[in-house]
């Protein structure tokens, strides 16, 4: 299908014919369009764009990534379809391993993946070594790489759900997750959770990335240090707040141009 620019949903619209084309060639299972609606519906309630809550997050999250010992990126069907190639280039600006972890786990879709990643440039990518558990964790995203996920000190879940996120947090591991709703149990547990689009989150931390480079580790340490993410969480939800307000708000206005109700 072929979408015109100037479609006011055109950005949107090509996320959606990404994914059914990610399903199609056996990438995305068909559960992953259910999850990205749910995560469209909170973005919609962003306004469609990264708020200063999520940008300080990334901040926070390219810190943690760059003082890792073993930074890793955990990579499932709609992260690969959606944001497979600024994945990649993130990875390569913070050194960081590329894991493919699924939870509708099948040997034929995982080589897909991994060979779709490589397919978009990327070196190397685990996931497909299943030598590792992660423990208390009773579903296939508990199997993965010993020298990725299992051995990571701070790792990136994008697009996860609650009870790997869990998990990995009483490993000890730094999490950093990527999800639309503030109030889920991922964006609840993580130790830093950035609420925006997959896409706009890794285009924004290739940036950051950039510009952190040339800071000391005593650096990195002072922003990971300044950054709360429960207080975090609360900005997100009185940002959405206060725009829905602000949207009705003139809606009433527009309803009732003379100021009579």
């Amino acid at each position: 299908m072929k979408i015109p620019h100037s479609h006011p949903r055109y950005e949107s619209l090509i996320r959606r014919e990404k994914l059914a084309d990610g399903v199609e060639r056996g990438l995305v299972h068909i559960t992953g369009l259910i999850a990205h609606g749910r995560g469209e519906a909170f973005d919609y309630l962003i306004g469609e764009t990264t708020i200063p809550p999520a940008l300080e997050a990334e901040k926070a999250a390219v810190a943690a990534l760059m003082l890792a010992k073993n930074p890793v990126i955990s990579v499932n069907g709609n992260t690969a379809v959606l944001a497979g190639e600024e994945v990649i280039e993130f990875a390569k600006e913070i050194n960081a391993k590329i894991e493919v972890n699924i939870f509708h786990r099948t040997e034929e879709r995982l080589r897909k993946l991994v060979n779709y990643m490589k397919s978009l440039g990327a070196e190397r990518i685990y996931g497909l070594e299943a030598n590792a558990k992660i423990p208390g964790l009773d579903q296939p995203r508990s199997i993965c790489s010993y020298e990725g996920i299992y051995s990571a000190d701070v790792i990136l879940v994008p697009l996860e759900d609650g009870d790997r996120c869990e998990a990995l947090v009483k490993m000890g591991k730094i999490v950093i997750a990527i999800d639309l709703n503030p109030l889920s149990r991922t964006a609840r547990t993580a130790t830093i959770t950035i609420v925006d689009d997959v896409t706009r989150a890794f285009r924004n931390m290739i940036t950051i990335a950039k510009e952190l480079k040339s800071m000391s580790r005593e650096e990195l340490e002072e922003v990971l240090k300044k950054f709360d993410n429960k207080e975090n969480l609360n900005r997100v939800l009185n940002y959405i707040c206060k725009r829905l307000k602000s949207i009705y708000k003139s809606s009433l206005e527009d309803s009732h141009p003379s100021g009579k109700r």
